[in-house]
């Protein structure tokens, strides 16, 4: 139960930087995630955005109601999605209520071209981390370079795969090399012991 108040304004902080989405999100649900309180690590952080991907929703957000769930069951998991929304949520209610005049004030205007490229800065520092903790051996680069492939040129494929569709084909093919690497080395201990 203590957890619930922690989760819910540690959450508020993370919602009202959420400029850029989900993988832009990725270094600032590390540092305070991962760095700062320790309630989950790297690998399961990163689990989490892939679930959160092939899921409906935001990323960021779905992290959230994961990250809660496993701080404190359900109610943690509606305490850190609340907390999330909760300052999106206002900030849109006071943007809509300005709306006519704040889109082409020259102030905001240039307020969201340096945001944007801080944006472009977080996905890249994103992308780079996930690379380096993802792409570890031959068959991860071979993977990555396939489903690369797969999205980049899904225009000109017969059948167009959705991202999410990706997700589900990269795992099983994550699976299947382990159930074969699993199946080999127990072979090569079989044969090694006799």
């Amino acid at each position: 139960m203590n957890d619930l108040p922690e989760l819910y304004s540690t959450f508020v902080r993370i919602g009202c930087v959420t400029f850029g989405g989900g993988y832009a999100m990725l270094p600032i649900l590390e540092r305070e995630l991962v760095d700062k309180r320790q309630w989950t690590n790297m690998d399961e952080l990163r689990d989490y955005f892939s679930i959160g991907q092939c899921t409906p929703g935001i990323i960021a957000l779905n992290v959230s109601t994961f990250i809660g769930q496993k701080r404190a069951g359900i109610r943690g998991a509606l305490a850190a999605t609340t907390g999330f929304l909760t300052g999106p949520v206002i900030l849109i209610l006071i943007i809509a209520a300005f709306l006519t005049n704040f889109a082409d004030n020259p102030l905001v205007q240039h307020a969201f071209a340096g945001i944007r490229v801080c944006v472009c800065v977080l996905i890249i520092q994103a992308i780079m981390r996930l690379w380096n903790k993802s792409v570890v051996d031959t068959f991860t680069l071979i993977l990555y370079l396939i489903i690369f492939a797969m999205n980049a040129f899904s225009s000109i494929l017969p059948v167009r795969i959705p991202a999410a569709g990706l997700v589900i084909l990269a795992g099983i093919a994550g699976v299947t090399a382990s159930v074969i690497k699993e199946r080999r080395h127990s072979q090569d201990k079989g044969g090694a012991a006799a």
